[in-house]
């Protein structure tokens, strides 16, 4: 999370792609009417991630604009000093601070934000939002994640868990359990793909958006990316 922007993410776990850059990333178009894809780089552990989700989907509707959400995982242990026993008292009163500023945020928004009690790998999780994305149902299934994780309602390390969300939205279930039972053959291929993508974006932390490779780090940096997008003409008419 590096300062109060970058979220809190789990174990350093590799990136999907699809909306998750599944498709080949696409800029400015030049065609009048034509939306430019953007990404957004998120945990479902980082809180701050989960902030931006709402305002994300909103650029949908006031700019020409499509979202890749492209997942990114933070060395928590290395950033913010080991285990959370483990961890000496500047780190303690820092991320203590963090998260009451993440619980604040959420709060005006009436959304729960309840601090992880461990690090969390969200390697599961995110092959989960694969296989949700391959059918047309990323958003469901991550406003799930993100809303459940964040009230302890989920535990985001369990497969089963993960594929009853899966179930619930109506998506199938057989490719995530095979990305479980043989990681090697598909499921991780494809978040190193997209952990190489965030380095060449020279992405560093969550929630990051990228915009015509400018990239704008943090929940509340939203307002620039829509300035940036005004200045790109992209607002929409019913929106100016």
């Amino acid at each position: 999370m590096e300062r109060r922007h970058s979220g809190l993410s789990g174990d350093l776990v590799a990136a999907e792609s699809s909306n998750l850059a599944l498709s080949e990333p696409t800029g400015a178009t030049g065609q009048p009417g034509e939306n430019l894809s953007i990404k957004l780089y998120f945990a479902y552990t980082s809180p701050f991630t989960y902030l931006a989700i709402g305002p994300a989907y909103e650029l949908e509707n006031s700019h020409r604009v499509k979202l890749r959400f492209v997942p990114y995982g933070v060395n928590i242990r290395q950033v913010y000093g080991g285990e959370v026993d483990a961890r000496d008292e500047r780190n303690r009163r820092k991320l203590r601070y963090l998260y009451l500023d993440a619980r604040r945020l959420a709060a005006e928004r009436g959304l729960i934000i309840r601090p992880p009690k461990k690090i969390f790998s969200a390697r599961f999780a995110f092959y989960g939002g694969i296989c949700a994305e391959d059918q047309g149902l990323f958003r469901p299934y991550a406003d799930r994640v993100f809303e459940r994780f964040w009230k302890r309602e989920l535990e985001v390390e369990d497969p089963a868990a993960l594929a009853a969300i899966l179930s619930e939205i109506g998506a199938r279930t057989g490719k995530f359990k095979s990305y479980i039972a043989d990681e090697a053959v598909e499921a991780k291929p494809r978040l190193k793909a997209c952990f190489a993508e965030a380095e060449d974006d020279h992405v560093f932390g969550v929630p990051t958006f990228v915009v015509e490779n400018e990239l704008f780090w943090g929940y509340d940096r939203i307002n620039w990316v829509k300035r940036k997008l005004d200045g790109l003409g992209l607002r929409r008419a019913a929106h100016s």
